[in-house]
């Protein structure tokens, strides 16, 4: 069984703390735990193969920018003939609150740019997603701007514990399967209204 798991983010050490490059730490903390790192490069993307559960996995960092994240992925979904469902991406999400984790699979791509490029280059959005919530802007600041902003010392403590989460997500998917993942990372409400 082979998977792609592929970490969204901007190259660079400008974007390298920024909230936008989430994916990217995702990736690296996934590497980490195989036992790999991401130093070789093709299809404009640093990659690394390694096992994870037993199945094959290629973890991949495009470095085209964020706008332009879809060229690495197409080409590496040509070059190992996987299906969009054998793809994992991992992403920042404004819409979720800070550290909040949604997985899920298809969708629009919610005015993320990298998102948008993934399912325009590879024809279909039917890939697996986990999304890290990195929370809207202030009230009048632009969110491209939000985006490129480094998370202050309170919410790195945050994001810190949600890319070990959204990590693990990415081991239930290729473990157990999309719904296992879902139920135990998607949050419906809030459960301490039940503990009365």
């Amino acid at each position: 069984m082979l998977w792609i798991v592929v970490g969204l983010g901007n190259p660079g050490p400008e974007y390298e703390r920024s909230r936008h490059n989430v994916g990217f730490w995702v990736v690296d903390t996934l590497a980490d735990r195989i036992g790999v790192a991401l130093t070789r490069c093709r299809y404009r993307s640093l990659f690394a193969r390694g096992l994870l559960h037993g199945s094959q996995v290629l973890l991949a960092k495009p470095v085209t920018f964020m706008n332009e994240s879809g060229f690495s992925v197409s080409k590496w979904q040509a070059a190992l003939h996987l299906e969009p469902g054998r793809i994992i991406v991992v992403h920042d999400d404004l819409d979720l609150p800070l550290a909040q984790l949604r997985v899920k699979v298809g969708g629009g791509f919610g005015g993320h740019r990298g998102i948008r490029s993934v399912i325009e280059a590879i024809g279909s959005a039917d890939f697996l997603r986990v999304k890290v919530g990195i929370g809207r802007p202030q009230k009048g600041q632009d969110a491209a701007a939000h985006v490129l902003d480094p998370f202050d010392e309170r919410e790195g403590e945050m994001i810190r514990g949600a890319v070990q989460r959204a990590t693990d997500a990415v081991e239930a998917l290729v473990q157990e399967g999309l719904e296992a993942a879902m139920n135990r990372y998607n949050v419906r409400g809030s459960r301490e209204a039940c503990v009365a």
